[in-house]
C-alpha cells in the first residue's frame, strides 16, 4: 500500500468521526492561535515603547537645574535656578561628545484668542529644541534664527492648543492670540507629537523664543535659565559618556569641590528607555512562553485520543495485518492522522491568532506586527507535536500481534 493510499485511509478513519477530531486538533488550534496572538501583542507592546521614546527625541540629556532649601525642606531639582545661559554655551562648544543643545524655559499660563482660552504650559526656546526632538511644523513656518535674534511676538501651537483655542481642523496661522496681556501673532502650529511614557500630552504646549520669552514673560532672571537644557548626543553608544562629560564640565563651571553635591541634575532618557524595552521583551517572551505550554498540551490530547483509537480499531488493525499489511503500514497510518490533526490544528489557529491579534491590537491601540518566522514556527511546531504525540500509539499499533487483536471485542 502506497503514500496515498495510507493518507486516504488516515482521512476516512478521522472523517468518521468528525466531532472527536475537531476535538482532537483543538488544543492545537487554541495553542498557535495564542501563540500568534500573544507573540503579536508582546511585539506592539514593544514598538509602542520604541516609538514613544522616539518622539522625545533621540540620544538625549536632559540637565535640570537644583533644588532650593528653605527651613530644611528642600523643594526639589528645578525649583533654584543655577543652570545660566553661559553654561548652555559651554555645553553647545566645550563637550564634545554632543551635537547640539537647547534651552526650555518654561512656565503656566492662559492662552487667549478672541473666542476661546485655555490654560498651558508656555515654553521659550530655539529652532535647536525643534531639532533635537524631531519635531516638525504641521502649518505656517518653523521658527528660525531671525525670530530669535529680533526677539519677535510670534508663537507655534501644539495641537492640542489648537483645537481648544481655534477648534478642529481650523488654519490659525496669522491669528493674534494674547499671552498673560502680550499679544502674539500664530506662525505656526505643530505636528501631533502625542503622550510622553507618563501619560503626558506633548500637544498641550506653546512656543516662543527664548529671547522673548526672556524680555516679555521671565526679565528678573539675567542670565538664570528658568528651565532646563535639551541635550542632544552624537551617538546612542555615547550617551553615558556624554552625560559624565556634561557633569564633569557643569561642577567645574559651577566650582563645585571635591565631595560637594551637584546643584544640577542629569536625566538620561536612554537609560529608561533601555529598562523600558528590556520589559517589554520579558513581556513578549513570557507571554510566548505560556503560549507554546498551550501547544503541549494539544499535543497531550492529540496523544490521549490516539490512545484511544487504537484500543477502539484493534480488531481493525488485526484484520488488516491479516491481509497483509505491514507494521510500517500499520505505523504510517497512525502518524499520517495524528499530523493530519496537528497540520489542520495548526493552519486553523492561524487564521484565528491573526484574527485575535487585530482585534487586541484595536482593543489596546497598539500597531499591529504579526512576525512571519513566528506564524511558519508555530505552524511548524504544531505538526513536530502531531508526530511527537502520535508516535507512540502509532508505535502500539503497529507491534499488535494479528491473532491477539482479532480476538479483541
Amino acid at each position: 500500500m502506497g503514500p496515498l493510499q495510507t493518507s486516504r485511509l488516515a482521512l476516512r478513519a478521522l472523517l468518521r468521526n468528525k466531532l472527536r477530531s475537531f476535538l482532537t486538533a483543538l488544543g492545537i488550534i487554541i495553542g498557535v492561535a495564542a501563540v500568534i496572538a500573544m507573540v503579536a501583542i508582546g511585539e506592539g507592546a514593544r514598538t509602542q515603547v520604541e516609538e514613544t521614546f522616539a518622539a522625545m527625541g533621540t540620544n538625549l540629556l536632559i540637565v535640570m537645574p537644583g533644588s532650593s532649601s528653605s527651613g530644611g525642606a528642600r523643594g526639589g531639582f528645578g525649583t533654584q535656578p543655577t543652570l545660566t545661559w553661559d553654561d548652555l554655551k559651554a555645553i553647545q562648544t566645550e563637550a564634545s561628545l554632543v551635537s547640539a543643545a537647547a534651552p526650555a524655559l518654561r512656565l503656566s499660563g492662559q492662552v487667549q484668542s478672541e473666542e476661546q482660552n485655555w490654560g498651558t504650559s508656555i515654553q521659550g526656546t530655539t529652532p535647536t529644541y525643534f531639532e533635537i526632538r524631531r519635531w516638525q511644523t504641521a502649518l505656517g513656518a518653523p521658527m528660525s534664527d531671525s525670530d530669535l535674534d529680533s526677539g519677535a511676538k510670534v508663537m507655534w501651537l501644539g495641537a492640542t492648543v489648537a483645537e481648544k483655542l481655534f477648534g478642529p481642523g481650523a488654519d490659525p496661522i496669522g491669528q493674534s492670540v494674547r499671552l498673560k496681556g502680550v499679544p502674539f501673532v500664530v506662525a505656526g502650529v505643530l505636528a501631533r507629537k502625542g503622550q510622553s511614557p507618563m501619560g503626558q500630552d506633548y500637544d498641550d504646549t506653546v512656543f516662543i523664543p527664548s529671547s522673548t520669552f526672556k524680555a516679555r514673560l521671565s526679565p528678573g532672571l539675567g542670565n538664570f535659565l528658568s528651565g532646563v537644557i535639551f541635550v542632544q548626543v552624537r551617538s546612542g553608544e555615547d550617551t553615558a559618556r556624554a552625560q559624565r562629560q556634561v557633569s564633569s564640565l557643569l561642577r567645574d563651571r559651577h566650582r563645585l569641590g571635591q565631595g560637594a553635591e551637584d546643584d544640577f541634575s542629569i536625566r538620561n532618557l536612554a537609560e529608561v528607555a533601555s529598562a523600558q524595552q528590556e520589559g517589554a521583551n520579558t513581556l513578549s517572551a513570557l507571554l510566548a512562553s505560556i503560549a507554546a505550554v498551550s501547544l503541549l498540551v494539544g499535543g497531550i490530547g492529540i496523544m490521549n485520543i490516539m490512545l484511544v483509537s487504537v484500543t477502539e480499531r484493534t480488531r481493525e488493525i488485526g484484520i488488516r495485518m491479516a491481509v497483509g499489511a505491514t507494521p510500517g503500514q500499520i505505523l504510517a497510518q497512525f502518524l499520517v492522522e495524528a499530523l493530519v490533526l496537528a497540520i489542520v490544528g495548526g493552519l486553523v489557529g492561524v487564521g484565528l491568532g491573526l484574527f485575535a491579534a487585530q482585534q487586541l491590537s484595536v482593543q489596546f491601540g497598539w500597531p499591529l506586527l504579526v512576525r512571519a518566522d513566528i506564524v511558519a514556527l508555530a505552524t511548524g511546531f504544531s505538526g513536530v507535536v502531531g508526530v511527537g504525540f502520535g508516535l507512540y500509539p502509532a508505535l502500539k499499533a503497529s507491534r499488535m500481534d494479528p491473532i491477539t487483536a482479532l480476538r479483541f471485542e
